[in-house]
């Protein structure tokens, strides 16, 4: 279990890095203004829906469904090419009415804006069908307990998006962003080759090809598995979907407020989701194949068993992350992205942020892996109902926040809405089953552990702040 967390974390690890690298230079470049927020507005559509379809509800009820059918091959390939239909459907969709879309995310943009940001919105939107690609070849190599591709190839997206903004260099706003958007397409082929040669070392060409060659034949046989599969899918794609839906309405409740917002949720979220990757995400692709097969096979002493052992794990690395991400927030926001047109003030601004929503850290971290159960059970429409629970808070904090705290109160709306998601889970995941868990010793080594972590944590901040603030 650890070996694959551990190459999943690297994985995400060396991504992340060229992805700071990225927003490093894209901070530099384009600062907090008018053209990174459409450039952000135009990247988010496509991977709102990618979160939605594709990574989140795809692999959490595709695999199941894999793992049960006896037509492995063929059901694989039905279910690929009827979501790629449907996702290549919308595409078009999105690039013959760019602006329409654009305002559904960015309603508060002035019309102007709009007629700007469409273009890019559409040029974005074809990195969708691409990841979708990516992400059902992903799912395969899982179910063979292969990590490696899938974690080191989103650095391939963000080593294409640096090539671009180093070829963008003294080039205009508006080219840079241009430059962006087809280095968005090209890291999501970079992605989707790099996968393909991972499935024929495999040897998985072999199922795929038999998939195509008897689909017309055998598609009566999975008529079963395939309408169990659409039943599960649509509560599990709600169920993802709210984080996402809550990301949106982040933008769109941001896109009122002033120049910068947008900006300043984006780069915020970015330092937060990166221990959030590297260690809930990582655990969590990890452990589902596992955790699948042996509720599958009725063996629930060893599915708890290693969500215990990750629990421990998880809840050390989020907890040291959140206390010191929250303490210095504003040194790490300087560190990373204070040069160029990225100004104190937007450090001060971003900072803030970055605070709001490293509160929320540990528990959206444990929702996802003890969400694991409730999935690999097939319990979607129960994860949807909690999805439900926590999008309806975020909306009530985020109405009641924004005008007396602005941008802060959103990201608190998303933190709050994290609590109430992971209250919800562990009490379908079972109280008792919970209180399990933390009859250990190792809650004692954590509480002192985290006080110890803060003091040093103080101590480091006060040698260093006279140097960086001075």
């Amino acid at each position: 279990m650890f070996k694959a967390i551990f190459t999943n974390s690297f994985g995400i690890l060396i991504s992340r890095i060229f992805g700071f690298i990225r927003d490093l230079l894209t901070a530099s470049v384009l600062g907090a203004g008018v053209y990174s927020d459409i450039f952000f507005i135009a990247f988010k559509l496509p991977n709102l829906f990618r979160r939605i379809f594709a990574e989140g509800a795809f692999t959490q009820v595709f695999i199941p469904a894999f793992v049960r059918s006896a037509k492995k091959s063929v059901f694989s390939v039905h279910i690929f090419l009827l979501f790629l239909s449907i996702i290549l459907t919308l595409t078009l969709i999105v690039n013959i009415a760019p602006a329409l879309a654009t305002k559904t995310i960015a309603v508060g943009f002035s019309d102007e804006t709009i007629s700007i940001a469409s273009t890019f919105v559409a040029i974005n939107f074809w990195y969708l069908p691409l990841i979708f690609s990516v992400t059902f070849l992903s799912t395969l190599l899982q179910y063979k307990h292969h990590f490696t591709t899938t974690a080191f190839s989103t650095a391939l997206l963000n080593i294409s998006l640096i090539s671009a903004l180093l070829l963008a260099q003294n080039k205009t706003d508006e080219e840079i962003v241009y430059y962006l958007s087809f280095g968005v397409v090209v890291g999501g082929i970079l992605q989707l080759i790099s996968h393909i040669v991972a499935i024929k070392k495999l040897g998985l060409c072999k199922t795929l090809y038999g998939g195509f060659k008897y689909l017309k034949i055998k598609s009566n046989l999975i008529k079963e598995d395939t309408k169990k599969f659409k039943k599960q899918f649509f509560p599990a794609m709600w169920g993802n979907s709210t984080a996402q839906i809550s990301a949106f309405l982040d933008t769109f409740l941001a896109s009122f407020l002033v120049t910068g917002s947008i900006s300043y949720l984006y780069y915020a979220n970015r330092i937060f989701q990166l221990p959030l990757a590297l260690f809930a995400i990582a655990t969590s692709v990890a452990l589902f194949p596992k955790v699948a097969r042996y509720l599958k096979n009725s063996d629930e002493t060893k599915a708890k068993l290693y969500l215990a052992k990750a629990f421990w794990f998880l809840l050390f690395l989020l907890g040291a992350s959140s206390i010191g991400g929250t303490i210095l927030s504003q040194e790490i926001t300087w560190l990373l992205f204070q040069r160029g047109a990225f100004t104190y003030e937007d450090t001060l601004n971003t900072s803030l942020i970055l605070k709001m929503y490293l509160i929320g850290l540990i528990p959206y971290g444990l929702s996802k892996l003890f969400l694991l159960w409730l999935y690999a059970k097939e319990m979607q429409m129960v994860a949807a109902k909690i999805a439900t629970y926590s999008l309806v808070t975020y909306l009530i904090f985020a109405l009641t926040l924004i005008s007396t705290f602005g941008v802060a109160g959103i990201a608190f709306a998303s933190t709050m809405s994290g609590f109430v998601n992971f209250a919800f889970v562990i009490k379908n995941f079972g109280l008792d089953n919970f209180k399990d868990i933390l009859k250990d010793k190792k809650s004692i080594y954590f509480i002192v552990s985290m006080i110890v972590f803060v003091f040093i944590l103080f101590a480091f901040k006060n040698i260093i702040d006279p140097y960086i603030f001075s």
